[in-house]
């Protein structure tokens, strides 16, 4: 207790420039344990999402008492969101219990809306044709996963849904049907959010426990010569680190609440949570507030070993050891794991993630990147003293010279960098993984909306919205429910030969004008319909319902679909002037097409929303609520390297700056000495440039090594993403851009001696 006392005395008596130096670790300290917090908070946001929507399920049975209530649950797409709508008839028995959010079940006519229904409502008015009756009330927070769901309950009478309707038994799940994010997929995410966020955040804590560590070892000497014990010493340092931790911690809470507060009412996209889903728990509370200042500790001790172990080296300047070799053993152990799962790509076999590789495969992961982090100062060590010896240039000498000395100094201002880099190949890999998983296998995306519910002119502005390629019309022909068992029956495209082309992989034979039939060797034949035979299409001409026979012709077009498609299967194509113009199909269907690309089928949906609001629109082989998973997991994803690039960032400039603060005394000296500002410039960025471009191309490869590790294990068809060397390569060379120019005021244009008087 007498050494902490002691710490906090000199830190507070030590002069302007300790206190500011404490405020700058409190303050760097508080934006990693804010970072921390947010990620920590995540899959309790998640939790949170898929309670309130497990709570609100309905329990149903298929036995319907006379007196029980009914209820019948549709989801349909609104653009690229869910719509779900509960009509609910109320039972003449006991009063059912409302489900969370309502206070008591909407009669025939009520409809409880959700805050995003009840805007919809005002801007899109089109969308009253979705919810018949009048809106009674908002549906509270309770029953809502979020604050952006389209939720609403409808009353109505027994009869209209007693066919489909089922008995209400109560609400409540113990599961969420569609989850926020797939377990499975969230361990993927919980891995790359610890690779980007977590490993950069630790490394950035420390540097802020080390800032002025060579004016601090100083003092700490001299405490050490006045008759403190070794132990008393390292006490002392660690006092100081440990509250400007807690202070740090602290602060970043609070940091995190405003942020909390802030994004509650902004939002990320398509992430919106309520300001309790993501309020500080206690054991992330706990993490902050016990982790941090714990890891300062060690880290505080550690920095102290020097000046308490040898306190005159440590007065006199003496040369610091050699850099440690067991950071190289953790990156040999590290690349050895992962270049082993990268080897078995080449095989028939490739491994997976399942048993013992669900945990060594991430562990490999991290010791690289541990390992790089602790090999740095080795490598610079090693390469400046080679070069130092060899090199006739000034300029170089006096840079490796000073690297040889000091390894670890410059290395504190380029590891938060080189890690990011690692970590942003990571990142790429698992963007990668996603894709795959999630990408429709065919390139196109078709959707299938009912022809009854277009006019001629929404039909057309649906076919003009942005990212649809082409449009045709799906239809079945007639049989008639008394004839025999063997009538010929068939589907049909109706659509120009350039629409089909667009429709379908490979097309062969198409005339323009003329009926054909349509070949896909993937898919089988209409039920007997063969060449000569009459296909009966009933259609609606002006009020009036006629029949239009098409005989199949003997002129075949040969064509691959898509999988899926809403033109697999067809057997026959019809010209569009082979219909009159005013005909409306019976059970026709209008077929439009785009782009699989995830981010395009949702501009395609939405923009399909904006002309029809009320109609109901299929993604052939889209899953709505695995679209609305995807944009989570991306959001995310862009979170975590958002996180990372700001902590690598920051762990740049204060390093940067701290090293300019430890780095004056030698600079001015060397200039008083005679050494021109253009030489000290120059020196100043060889100093950081160097080592700095040794330890982006080791992270580059690492990296990479890491990333198909990961795509292999997790079954990718990609193993080796070359296409991601580019942008990987550009970002290096802009983080050593920065890393120089950031370099260059470290030499003033004005020499104070004052700075090296005590020397």
């Amino acid at each position: 207790m007498r050494e902490f006392l002691l710490g906090l005395r000199l830190l507070f008596g030590a002069g302007r420039g300790n206190r500011v130096r404490f405020f700058l670790m409190a303050a760097g300290g508080s934006l990693g344990v804010c970072c921390l917090a947010l990620v920590l908070t995540i899959p309790q946001i998640l939790d949170a999402h898929d309670g309130r929507a497990a709570a609100r399920q309905p329990q149903t049975t298929s036995a319907r008492p006379a007196d029980s209530t009914l209820l019948l649950q549709r989801t349909d797409p609104y653009g690229s969101k869910a719509f779900t709508r509960v009509f609910i008839a109320k039972g003449t028995g006991r009063a059912d219990e409302a489900p969370p959010g309502l206070k008591e079940l909407p009669g025939p006519g009520e409809v409880f809306v959700s805050p995003r229904v009840h805007d919809l409502l005002r801007d899109q008015p089109a969308v009253k044709g979705l919810l018949p009756g009048r809106e009674r009330g908002l549906i509270g927070a309770t029953g809502l996963a979020h604050p952006d769901e389209l939720l609403a309950y409808i009353g109505t009478t027994r009869g209209k849904i007693s066919d489909e309707g089922r008995a209400l038994k109560g609400w409540g799940y113990s599961y969420a049907p569609f989850p926020a994010v797939e377990p499975s997929t969230l361990t993927y995410i919980r891995f790359a959010l610890g690779s980007l966020v977590l490993l950069p955040l630790g490394i950035f804590l420390s540097v802020c426990a080390r800032l002025s560590a060579a004016s601090r070892n100083r003092r700490l000497a001299s405490l050490r010569l006045l008759g403190l014990s070794t132990k008393g010493t390292q006490r002392v340092n660690a006092a100081e680190t440990v509250v400007a931790a807690l202070l740090g911690a602290i602060l970043g809470l609070g940091e995190y609440w405003v942020l909390n507060q802030v994004m509650t009412r902004t939002g990320l996209p398509s992430l919106r949570w309520y300001p309790d889903d993501g309020a500080l728990s206690a054991t992330t509370i706990a993490v902050c507030l016990i982790g941090c200042p714990l890891l300062a500790w060690f880290v505080g001790r550690a920095s102290a070993r020097d000046a308490a172990a040898n306190p005159l080296a440590v007065r006199r300047t003496a040369a610091p050891k050699h850099p440690t070799k067991w950071g190289g053993l953790l990156l040999v152990t590290g690349l050895g794991i992962v270049a082993g799962y990268c080897a078995t790509g080449f095989t028939d076999h490739p491994a997976d993630s399942l048993g013992l590789n669900a945990l060594l495969m991430p562990a490999g992961i991290l010791l690289t990147g541990l390992g790089l982090v602790l090999t740095l100062p080795l490598i610079s060590y090693a390469l400046a003293r080679r070069l130092a010896r060899t090199t006739q240039s000034l300029t170089l000498n006096l840079a490796m010279r000073r690297n040889e000395v000091e390894p670890g100094s410059t290395m504190r201002v380029v590891t938060g960098l080189v890690l990011l880099v690692f970590s942003a190949s990571l990142a790429q890999g698992v963007l990668i993984q996603l894709e795959q998983v999630t990408r429709p296998s065919a390139p196109v995306q078709d959707y299938s909306i009912p022809l009854s519910s277009l006019t001629p002119r929404q039909q057309q502005e649906v076919a003009d919205v942005p990212g649809v390629r082409a449009h045709a019309v799906t239809m079945e022909s007639w049989s008639d429910p008394d004839g025999s068992a063997d009538q010929p029956w068939a589907s049909a495209v109706v659509a120009t030969c350039d629409e089909l082309a667009r429709l379908v992989r490979h097309v062969e034979g198409c005339v323009d004008g003329k009926v054909m039939r349509l070949g896909d060797p993937n898919a089988g034949t209409g039920q007997g319909a063969r060449p000569g035979d009459t296909l009966p299409f009933r259609m609606t001409e002006d009020g009036r319902r006629k029949t239009l026979e098409i005989t199949l012709p003997h002129d075949r077009i040969a064509y691959r679909a898509y999988d899926p498609s809403a033109v697999h299967g067809a057997d026959v194509l019809i010209p569009p002037s082979a219909l009159p113009a005013t005909a409306r199909p019976e059970g026709a269907r209008y077929v439009l097409t785009s782009s699989s690309d995830h981010d395009e089928v949702r501009r395609v949906l939405d923009g399909i929303a904006a002309v029809t609001p009320t109609t109901a629109v299929e993604p052939v082989g889209v899953n709505v609520e695995g679209l609305q998973q995807i944009a989570v997991l991306e959001t995310l994803l862009a979170v975590g390297m958002i996180m990372g690039l700001v902590i690598g960032t920051a762990a740049f400039a204060v390093s940067a700056t701290d090293r300019a603060v430890e780095r004056r005394p030698q600079v001015t000296a060397i200039t008083l000495v005679g050494a021109r500002a253009r030489t000290m410039r120059a020196v100043q960025c060889v100093q950081v440039v160097l080592p700095l471009s040794v330890g982006l191309t080791l992270a580059l490869l690492a990296g990479k090594l890491a990333e198909s590790c990961y795509l292999i294990t997790g079954g990718s068809e990609i193993y080796w993403d070359s296409a991601g060397v580019p942008v990987l390569a550009l970002a290096a060379a802009g983080v050593v851009t920065v890393a120089a120019l950031a370099a260059l005021p470290l030499v003033g244009r004005r020499i104070d001696p004052e700075l090296i008087r005590r020397d």
